[in-house]
């Protein structure tokens, strides 16, 4: 078996982008990646096979809700995305390659890992991914803010933390759209008052089980339809501290 069959093979039953560009670009990217993660901690996952579910398929699994959510917007203007605490670049180099009608901002808060994204992207020639450097909470308070139509995000954090930083982000009438691993419905119904009060409304829960796999994956489809109060992101790592799950 060729690398990365399974990869091809999910993405044509989905009706994911896979031709040979796409196939160079992964490979790319994970012998860069296996070879960067010698001498830096980018992920404890660097198996073929391992890289190939838990990175590689479960980052574009989100692909058909995309295409729900904006259609197909190969003739109109780029859907302007960002993929926030993208680490490695998990989500939003996946994402980046099958869909090169999208603009991903992947941004992270380590100098480090968005040096080597930033020499990923040039290795890939992946003109449609831009690293950025910088803390969730100064990026929601920049001129980022509300300039997003998606974002999207597989860090690990309570949903309300994560939806204080994504939120902001995202215009009016554009999406969060949030992968969570495990049971997340205790951590939904936590998240209810920072969903409101940010200007959310959940549209959609997707469950779903990686394929040849046990392991249980979510996205949780979040619609901007207010701006959100102009005080969050809080700074200063008050998010994570003390979440928004009770008025302040």
């Amino acid at each position: 078996m060729k690398q990365f069959e399974k990869l091809a093979e999910y993405c044509l039953k989905n009706g994911i982008r896979y031709g040979q560009t796409e196939e160079e670009r992964f490979k790319s990217f994970y012998e860069f990646l296996v070879e960067k993660n010698k001498v830096m901690n980018l992920t404890a996952v660097t198996e073929p096979e391992e890289v190939e579910l838990r990175h590689y398929i479960d980052s574009v699994s989100s692909v058909p809700v995309l295409k729900e959510l904006f259609g197909d917007r190969t003739s109109e203007e780029p859907v302007k995305g960002i993929d926030l605490g993208t680490g490695a670049g998990f989500p939003g180099v996946p994402l980046a390659i099958v869909l090169p009608e999208y603009r991903f901002t992947l941004a992270d808060s380590l100098n480090k890992r968005v040096d080597f994204l930033k020499e990923a992207v040039k290795k890939m020639d992946l003109p449609n991914a831009q690293p950025l450097q910088g803390r969730a909470e100064e990026i929601g308070q920049s001129d980022l803010r509300e300039s997003f139509d998606l974002c999207v995000s597989r860090a690990v954090a309570d949903l309300s933390v994560l939806l204080e930083y994504c939120l902001p982000l995202v215009k009016i009438g554009g999406y969060a759209v949030l992968y969570k691993s495990g049971e997340f419905k205790d951590e939904l119904h936590r998240a209810e008052y920072a969903m409101r009060l940010l200007g959310g409304m959940l549209q959609d829960v997707r469950e779903f089980v990686l394929p040849g796999s046990d392991i249980r994956r979510s996205f949780i489809i979040i619609e901007k339809r207010n701006a959100a109060p102009i005080k969050y992101p809080r700074r200063s790592g008050k998010p994570s501290k003390s979440p928004l799950m009770t008025k302040q």
